[in-house]
């Protein structure tokens, strides 16, 4: 499974909880908000991207497996 971050930065409201549950996953910009939008997870880190992408309280972000949409 090849999971990819996907991030809505319209309901992103920059908490941060993402990246300071996982930081290996979830990296922010300047300004405080998630910019790890269209990121590849590697294998090893894929339960600490679904960990992280719980602590959204906006749920600004999803997880996608990018192999169900190859065909």
């Amino acid at each position: 499974m090849r999971l990819r971050i996907r991030v809505d930065r319209s309901v992103c409201a920059g908490h941060a909880l993402c990246a300071a549950r996982e930081p290996l996953v979830y990296m922010l910009d300047a300004d405080g908000y998630c910019s790890s939008d269209g990121v590849l997870v590697p294998q090893a880190l894929q339960e600490q991207a679904r960990r992280g992408a719980m602590m959204c309280p906006e749920a600004a972000i999803t997880l996608w497996d990018e192999e169900s949409f190859d065909s």
